[in-house]
């Protein structure tokens, strides 16, 4: 009984820790998930104003002849 009363508090340990280093892990997925949400969206920015510029040169092209 002893030694069945040790192996699962062995076990219970082990999925303890595995549960704490997925919690940990996931916290961290989490952390760099928003960090490129925000990267991201801080391109899609830079992205627009870029655009806008393009176009205000383009506008100022002088138009072609055929």
């Amino acid at each position: 009984m002893d030694d069945e009363l040790d192996s699962l508090e062995q076990k219970l340990a082990l999925l303890i820790a595995r549960s704490d280093a997925l919690c940990e892990a996931n916290e961290t997925l989490r952390r760099e998930l928003a960090s490129a949400k925000e990267r991201n969206r801080a391109f899609a920015q830079r992205m627009q104003a870029a655009s806008v510029r393009l176009d205000a040169l383009l506008d100022r092209l002088p138009e072609a002849e055929a």
